[in-house]
C-alpha cells in the first residue's frame, strides 16, 4: 500500500509539472504577447524603404495589419523637386490625396504610424492620413527614420492632430540621407542595432516583454 501511495504521489507530481509546463508555453506566445486582445494597425510612409524596414521590424514584434501609405499622385523621383514640392505643401497647408484606404479604422485599438522627417516636419501625406481618419480613443504610436537631424516637430504634430488619442512615446533612428546619395541602410549591423533598439522601446511602452 505504501508503495502504491508513493507511486500515486509521483504520478501526480509528474502530471502537475507537465500541466505547468504546458500552461507556461501557452502563456508565452512570443512576440506581441501584451497585444493579444488588441487589434493593431501599422501605417507607414517610406521613400527610400528605411521606414518600411522599420515598420516590418515592428510588425514582426507586435503583429497586426501592415499598410503602406501611397498617394494618388506620387512625388517626383527627383529629390530636389520633391523637396520643393513638400516645402510648398507645408507652407500652404495642402494635404495630398491618398490612394491608400483603410476600410474599417474603427476596429483597431492601436495604430502605429511611421514616417521619415521631411523638412524637419511631419510629411504632408501623414498629415493627410491623420486628418482623414479619426483616431480618437485609440492608442497612437509614432515611429520615425531621419537623415541625422532628428524628428523636428513631427511627433508634436502627431499629438496635435490626435487630440483625443493616447499618443505614446515614439521611436526614431537614423536612416538614409537621400540628399547625400545615401539611400537604404537597414541591413547588416544597422539592422541588428535597430532590432535591438525597437525591442527595448516596445518593452518600455509595454507592448512586449
Amino acid at each position: 500500500m505504501e508503495r502504491l501511495r508513493i507511486y500515486g504521489l509521483w504520478i501526480g507530481s509528474m502530471l502537475c509539472l507537465l500541466t505547468s509546463c504546458s500552461k507556461a508555453q501557452e502563456g508565452s506566445t512570443g512576440q506581441g504577447d501584451l497585444l493579444t486582445d488588441q487589434k493593431v494597425l501599422i501605417v507607414y510612409l517610406s521613400r527610400t524603404n528605411n521606414t518600411k524596414a522599420l515598420a516590418e521590424i515592428i510588425h514582426e514584434k507586435v503583429g497586426g495589419d501592415l499598410v503602406a501609405l501611397e498617394l494618388v499622385t506620387p512625388y517626383p523621383e527627383h529629390y530636389q523637386t520633391t523637396v520643393d514640392q513638400v516645402a510648398d505643401e507645408n507652407a500652404t497647408g495642402y494635404l495630398p490625396p491618398l490612394k491608400t484606404t483603410i476600410d474599417i479604422i474603427e476596429k483597431y485599438d492601436v495604430v502605429f504610424i511611421g514616417f521619415p522627417t521631411w523638412g524637419m516636419q511631419l510629411p504632408p501625406p501623414m498629415k493627410s492620413f491623420l486628418n482623414q481618419y479619426d483616431l480618437g480613443g485609440k492608442t497612437v504610436v509614432p515611429f520615425n527614420t531621419n537623415g541625422g537631424y532628428g524628428i523636428g516637430s513631427s511627433f508634436e504634430t502627431v499629438k496635435r492632430l490626435c487630440p483625443d488619442s493616447n499618443v505614446l512615446e515614439g521611436f526614431s533612428t537614423k536612416g538614409g540621407s537621400e540628399r547625400d546619395g545615401i539611400l537604404y541602410v537597414m541591413e547588416g549591423g544597422k539592422e541588428k542595432q535597430v532590432r535591438d533598439e525597437v525591442h527595448g522601446w516596445l518593452t518600455e511602452i509595454g507592448f512586449v516583454e
